[in-house]
């Protein structure tokens, strides 16, 4: 399989990063081949451009600009995002590249007449999220409703490619995790990973 690993975070010695590493040696060692495409160190501008905006409903929607990360998409058999959680949503650059990559014509089309989304990304089987959140679990789930998973499972994944195998898995209270428990996620990530 031809994973396409997004990280999203600007420094690069994060946990996220270590999460991508460990995440990527896990792949790799099951024989299958990932592309990492690190945002922040491949200056992807996240800013939507009036050419793309102006051209969304149109019959031909304008990603010249962001073409070669498209064509990695395309490329792909799955997606694994790698990113932090911050207030309770995705980097802006992790936003920008589902605002900009994942457009009408690339990820899904408009029905005609302006109904449903139809799904265009089926070479995409498999859309994971590792991730890290500030706040507790209780205060992700049960008071905020766990937005960034609806998000990711509701709102992009199904949107996308039916029948995508969606996982999310997160480190809660990242700001106050120990060493061990930042372990213990990276041997969570390891062995959810080499399932695959």
């Amino acid at each position: 399989m031809h994973i396409l690993m997004v990280l999203a975070h600007p420094l690069e010695d994060s946990f996220a990063a270590s999460v991508a590493r460990v995440a990527r040696k896990a792949l790799e060692g099951r024989g299958h081949t990932v592309d990492l495409l690190d945002l922040y160190r491949e200056g992807f501008d996240p800013r939507l451009t009036v050419t793309e905006r102006g051209s969304y409903f149109h019959e031909h929607y304008d990603a010249s600009e962001v073409s070669g990360w498209i064509a990695r998409v395309k490329a792909a058999d799955g997606l694994v995002l790698v990113f932090p959680q911050w207030w309770f949503n995705f980097p802006a650059i992790l936003k920008g590249f589902f605002d900009r990559v994942f457009a009408p014509g690339v990820a899904f089309d408009h029905e005609p007449g302006g109904g449903r989304i139809v799904p265009r990304l089926g070479n995409i089987k498999l859309f994971w999220a590792l991730t890290s959140t500030g706040s507790p679990w209780w205060v992700v789930h049960l008071y905020m409703g766990n937005p960034v998973q609806r998000l990711l499972k509701r709102g992009i994944a199904a949107f996308c490619s039916k029948g995508v195998d969606f996982r999310m898995i997160s480190l809660h209270d990242m700001d106050r995790a120990t060493a061990a428990k930042r372990q213990r996620y990276l041997e969570r990530v390891r062995a959810l990973v080499s399932r695959i």
